[in-house]
């Protein structure tokens, strides 16, 4: 009988001990981290700088995934898809989760996620061709206000950040300037280089190299700060167009319902990580400022940006025809 009755209490304490083995387990895999966007690009850029530090953290490698289309929404409905158990995370710009709703009918909406951090903030900066005749942005505008429609820029393609951040700069300064779209960034930036179009507003990460070996103009930074890597060019806050601010801030998200001790553990390492002195310079160097946030505080700033899009879009009657 006493037999019988130590092994049952064996079993019980067996039984009250396995969830916690099993949460103690985690993360037993690599872990993946969806980048909404192609290879190459800034989002994937920042996705990989992330990764390593966090993977070496956490005890499993972290593994970037590339699931590119549809304005980022592809990538992004992926993560909201998947079982909120800890291996499936997102590199998000502010493009699928706050723009993007606006312009289409979505598979998701911006409270079916997790918001852990932000993890770095790119200024989009207002770029020129060499054989443009302005050299600051109060020089376009007037020339833009001379001849209506004359003008004109590239985007990475209808609805894109490249494209409402300078329909917002048409709208506050008052000026008609004619939209070129490419598909992507690299081909609008490539067509500003080669002056198929006079102008652009990129993130700097992929015009820096071209802005320092002086084959761009930057006209001005649509940030209220300067940049870092070019303190001589003055923001458009700066220049009496508060409203124009363009940054893009890229964070990490989780499907929703994530438990609050993995997400607590991930935020741990993805806070420890970009605040370290060498990821801080990487960042830097490729043209980004590293920083982080609350989960609440990231949601709050992509409700922002999500009020500024449909303010754009509205005023602006933009579609993706």
């Amino acid at each position: 009988m006493l037999d019988k009755l130590l092994a049952a209490c064996t079993l019980s304490l067996a039984a009250l001990a396995t969830p916690t083995v099993q949460a103690q387990a985690w993360p037993s895999k690599p872990i993946r981290l969806v980048v909404p966007y192609s290879a190459g690009g800034p989002t994937d850029l920042i996705a990989r700088l992330v990764a390593r530090p966090v993977g070496a953290a956490l005890h499993q490698p972290v593994v970037v995934e590339n699931k590119a289309g549809a304005g980022g929404t592809i990538g992004l409905a992926d993560v909201v898809r998947s079982a909120p158990d800890g291996y499936s995370f997102g590199l998000a710009a502010p493009g699928p989760l706050a723009g993007m709703p606006h312009l289409m009918k979505m598979a998701y909406n911006m409270d079916d996620i997790d918001y852990l951090t932000v993890v770095a903030r790119i200024p989009s900066v207002i770029v020129a061709s060499k054989e443009a005749k302005v050299s600051s942005l109060p020089d376009l505008i007037k020339a833009a206000k001379a001849e209506p429609g004359k003008l004109n820029y590239g985007s990475a393609g209808p609805g894109t950040t490249p494209h409402i951040g300078f329909e917002l700069l048409k709208q506050q300064a008052g000026i008609e300037v004619m939209h070129v779209p490419y598909k992507g960034a690299a081909p609008a930036v490539a067509a500003v280089l080669g002056g198929e179009v006079q102008f652009a507003m990129v993130d700097l990460l992929p015009v820096l190299p071209h802005v320092q070996a002086g084959r761009l103009k930057v006209l001005a930074v649509a940030s209220d700060s300067r940049a870092p890597q070019m303190p001589d060019v003055p923001t458009t806050v700066e220049l009496g167009l508060p409203g124009v601010r363009m940054d893009t801030l890229y964070g990490v998200v989780a499907p929703k319902g994530l438990p609050a001790d993995i997400r607590e553990r991930v935020r741990d390492a993805v806070v420890s990580a970009v605040e370290s002195p060498e990821l801080k310079k990487q960042l830097l160097d490729q043209g980004a400022v590293s920083m982080t946030t609350t989960p609440a505080e990231y949601r709050n700033l992509m409700q922002a940006e999500s009020d500024k899009w449909r303010d754009v879009v509205g005023k602006g009657r933009i579609t993706l025809e």
